[in-house]
């Protein structure tokens, strides 16, 4: 363990980046093999334009990255935070540090985001794709970005969470979010039972439903107890879902990057409730 969290104090940025590209890599190839939905579409120009907004957050959060470790180094400093005024082993430090972590800086910003008008102008770009893949996990407006990076600086603090902590958090972050927005079949007793622990394919892919109530649930990002716990928690037929946000049904222009960059300064537009008519 203390092997682990040193590898992750120094983590060179060359091993984060194999990390995040790794990953798409190989959901992506893991997609042609298994697919669960046989999209009709372009899967390379696809691709390129969600890759577009992973640069964008990539920039966005080495800009802001010196933040993130002040904050760290404060909370060890001052010993402010709940891992350091806990006494525990190391092993549980680690646990405890990446379950909250996953329940403030993902979990927690992820509901406000869809709770806030404001803020959910900006995560609609992550909803407007109608071909969820792997490549869709970063497809986030810049603004989400800072977003999402302020409430992981929210948890840093109230966690009290060292660096190594921060980043091994941040890597499994990174590489579940692709697997649980891949578009693979995994069988259903499987993912079920992945579903009990962590974030499964097919239970994020309701939350990608283009109606609610389905819109507003399973927003978990690691650890599915979160949504368990705080009954948000739902699942659907895969035959059923439709993936987009019926807002912006417009297939070419969610495709378009500046349109979709302007999408949080436009009229508010909420999803339609199922148990609603027009």
């Amino acid at each position: 363990m203390e092997e682990l969290i040193a590898y992750f104090e120094n983590i060179p940025t060359a091993h984060r980046s194999i990390i995040l590209v790794g990953g798409i890599t190989f959901f992506w190839l893991l997609e042609y093999a298994v697919p669960l939905f046989k999209f009709d579409y372009k899967k390379f120009r696809h691709g390129g334009l969600n890759i577009f907004f992973t640069l964008t957050t990539i920039v966005v959060n080495f800009a802001l990255a010196f933040v993130l470790l002040k904050s760290s180094d404060w909370t060890v400093a001052n010993g402010f935070g709940v891992l350091q005024w806990l006494d525990l082993p190391l092993w549980a430090t680690i646990l405890l540090g990446v379950v909250l972590l996953d329940l403030i800086g993902a979990w927690l910003a992820h509901w406000v985001q869809h709770k806030v008008k404001v803020l959910w102008g900006f995560h609609l770009i992550h909803h407007t794709d109608n071909h969820v893949d792997t490549t869709t996990a970063n497809r986030h407006h810049p603004g989400e970005s800072v977003i999402r990076f302020l409430f992981t600086c929210l948890g840093v603090l109230i966690v009290g969470a060292p660096v190594g902590i921060i980043m091994l958090y941040q890597s499994l972050s990174v590489v579940l979010s692709q697997f649980n927005h891949a578009n693979i079949s995994l069988p259903k007793g499987v993912d079920n039972a992945i579903s009990w622990l962590i974030v499964s394919p097919d239970m994020h892919k309701v939350h990608h439903h283009h109606e609610l109530p389905y819109t507003d649930t399973n927003y978990g990002n690691i650890f599915s107890v979160w949504d368990r716990l705080f009954g948000t928690f739902a699942k659907m037929r895969n035959e059923d879902i439709v993936f987009g946000v019926d807002t912006y049904p417009d297939e070419v222009a969610n495709r378009h990057i500046g349109k979709l960059l302007k999408i949080p300064f436009k009229r508010y537009k909420s999803p339609k409730d199922l148990n609603t008519t027009d």
